[in-house]
C-alpha cells in the first residue's frame, strides 16, 4: 500500500488515512522540522519529505527545504486528525534539544523509532481487550489510553520481565526525547482509532 494512500480523496467529504498514513505524515513533520532547523539541502536525508513533496506537489518555499512541507503537513495533521498546537510544539522542542548538527539526525530518528515501536508493543500488551471497545466510545478509549500511558510512566511493580524491561526502555526514550504524557496519549490514541477502522485481514 502506498504512503498517504487515503489522504485527501476528493470524492468523499471526510476521508482520513490509515495508520500508515498517519505515522508517515507525522514523520514528514519531524523531518521537515529537522530540515528547517539544521539547514538540510540534500533531500535524500529526509525521504518521507521527498515522497510528500512529490505526491502533493509541494513547492520549496523561499529556497529553504522543509519550510513549506512543515506548514502543509502540520495543517493536514490538525485538520484530519485534530492534533493540538502543543503536539507540534513538543516535537519542535524535542528536536531543538537533541539535534544540534546534521550528525545528530540519524541517532535522533533511530531513538524516536525505538520509542514508538516499544511504546506500541507495550500498549498492545497492556490494553488487550480494551482495544475491542467500539470506536464510537472515543472518550472511553482515550481515558483508558491515558491511564495506561500514565501507568507505564509511573508504575513500579510489573510482573512480567519483558514488560518491565520495555517499560524501562520507554521511560528512558521519553526522558531523552522530552515528550509529555499528554503528547504520547494524543499520538497513541490516534493510532488506536485508525487501527480499529482498518478492515481485518481474512484468514485463509
Amino acid at each position: 500500500m502506498n504512503l498517504f494512500s487515503k489522504l485527501f480523496r476528493r470524492n468523499t467529504k471526510t476521508q482520513v488515512g490509515n495508520v500508515e498514513d498517519f505515522v508517515s505524515l507525522t514523520r514528514v513533520y519531524f523531518q521537515s522540522v529537522l530540515a528547517v532547523s539544521l539547514g538540510i539541502t540534500n533531500i535524500n536525508f529526509i525521504p518521507d519529505v521527498a515522497n510528500f513533496k512529490r505526491l502533493f506537489k509541494v513547492a520549496t518555499q523561499a529556497g529553504k527545504l522543509g519550510l513549506a512541507e512543515k506548514s502543509r503537513s502540520r495543517k493536514m495533521l490538525m485538520q484530519d486528525y485534530r492534533l493540538s498546537e502543543d503536539f507540534f510544539k513538543e516535537i519542535d522542542t524535542s528536536i531543538k534539544k537533541n539535534c544540534k548538527t546534521q550528525n545528530d539526525i540519524r541517532s535522533y530518528l533511530f531513538m524516536y523509532q525505538g520509542f514508538s515501536t516499544d511504546l506500541m508493543m507495550l500498549m498492545g500488551n497492556l490494553m488487550q481487550w480494551k482495544f475491542r471497545i467500539p470506536s464510537i466510545f472515543k472518550k472511553t478509549l482515550r481515558g483508558l489510553t491515558e491511564k495506561t500511558i500514565h501507568d507505564i510512566m509511573t508504575k513500579s511493580n510489573w510482573k512480567a520481565d519483558d514488560v518491565r524491561k520495555t517499560v524501562i526502555n520507554v521511560r528512558q526514550y521519553k526522558e531523552r526525547l522530552g515528550f509529555s504524557e499528554q503528547w504520547i496519549t494524543e499520538y497513541v490514541h490516534n493510532i488506536v482509532l485508525l487501527a480499529k477502522k482498518e478492515p481485518k485481514k481474512k484468514k485463509d
